[in-house]
């Protein structure tokens, strides 16, 4: 079994992915009179930077892509580290948020949400350009830790909102909540595993089989806890 999860760690986090994505899409009429369709778009949104980003998988797998391996190699884009981090550790900080202001009530929450994620943007960019040759090389670990207090912040204030509601007496059919929930735990469990990545090396195989195992419990509970949110909830109607 441990073989299996480290050999098919990058296709089973996909499934997890794919598979939240076709539920949401198998189960958008249901919610597309409601905000929720924006969540249904942003898993689409997930699967699809998960399919392209995984080119430098495909170029290696395939005979048939050799061509592209070849063109690929020595250019700034044979790593994929690039579009990681411009299209999940930003892109993706920013459509949750997006959809956040959708669901939110409170105009002073949605206030500080918009000029939070605002400036986490123009932090990013920041980064980047102070360090362009790491941005196709390597990871940014302060954006993503910037992205986790941004993804917190959205799911506590809409627990603090729900708690102040009748909305927290049928909690569980509530997508809102599993939406929340999941992300809150998710981002509680990778955020330390950002603090510790200038140990991830290739020489301790011990602590990068554990992140690994640690990434896919986590992504799975995620997703499948998306999955069921989508399955069990009710609609909620502006």
């Amino acid at each position: 079994m441990k073989e299996f999860l480290l050999d098919n760690k990058s296709f089973l986090i996909k499934g997890f992915e794919i598979m939240a994505a076709v539920i949401g899409i198998l189960y958008f009429k249901k919610y597309k009179n409601t905000a929720a369709k924006y969540f249904i778009y942003i898993l689409i949104y997930v699967a699809v930077i998960e399919l392209i980003g995984a080119y430098t998988i495909y170029v290696n797998k395939y005979e048939f892509l050799k061509s592209i391996k070849v063109f690929l190699k020595g250019t700034v884009f044979e790593k994929n580290r690039w579009w990681y981090t411009l299209f999940w550790s930003i892109g993706g900080v920013k459509v949750f948020s997006f959809y956040y202001q959708k669901i939110l009530n409170n105009k002073t929450f949605i206030k500080i949400l918009k000029w939070s994620t605002f400036s986490f943007l123009g932090i990013s960019l920041v980064f980047i350009i102070s360090d362009v040759s790491r941005f196709f090389t390597g990871t940014f670990p302060a954006i993503s830790i910037l992205g986790s207090i941004i993804i917190m912040q959205c799911a506590f204030f809409y627990f603090f909102e729900i708690l102040q509601s009748d909305k927290v007496l049928m909690f569980y059919k509530t997508l809102n909540f599993y939406i929340s929930a999941s992300i809150l735990i998710f981002w509680l469990v990778n955020t330390p595993l950002i603090f510790f990545s200038k140990y991830y090396t290739i020489q301790d195989q011990e602590y990068v089989h554990l992140k690994t195992f640690i990434m896919l419990g986590a992504i799975g509970f995620m997703y499948t806890t998306f999955a069921i949110g989508l399955i069990v909830s009710k609609p909620e109607y502006d």
